[in-house]
C-alpha cells in the first residue's frame, strides 16, 4: 500500500538553528569575540542614542550583519537580507 504525502509535516522546522550549526564551527568563535567587542562599546551606543522616539534595530545586530557581508563577500545589504531568509548560519 502506498503511503500518503502530509504537506504539513515539512513546513515546520521544530528544531533551533543554534542545533543546526556544528559547535567547531568558525563562526561561533568569531561570533563570541564580536559578542565581547559589541558590549564593550555599548555604553558609548547608549549615549549616541535619543530615549524617546521610534525604537531603532540595535546597532549591535547591524554591526553583525556588516561583518558576516565581510566574512562571506555579500555583494550588497540586500542580497543580505535575502540569505537571512535561508541560510542558518547568518541566524
Amino acid at each position: 500500500m502506498r503511503g500518503e504525502v502530509d504537506p504539513q509535516a515539512a513546513m515546520f522546522s521544530y528544531v533551533s538553528a543554534e542545533r543546526r550549526v556544528p559547535v567547531d564551527h568558525p563562526l561561533r568563535s568569531i561570533k563570541a569575540y564580536a559578542d565581547a567587542a559589541l558590549c564593550s562599546i555599548s555604553p558609548t551606543l547608549d549615549e549616541r542614542y535619543g530615549k524617546t522616539g521610534r525604537p531603532s534595530i540595535a546597532p549591535e545586530r547591524l554591526l553583525k550583519g556588516q561583518l558576516l557581508i565581510a566574512l562571506y563577500s555579500v555583494r550588497s545589504d540586500r542580497a543580505f537580507c535575502e540569505q537571512l531568509g535561508f541560510n542558518l548560519l547568518f541566524r
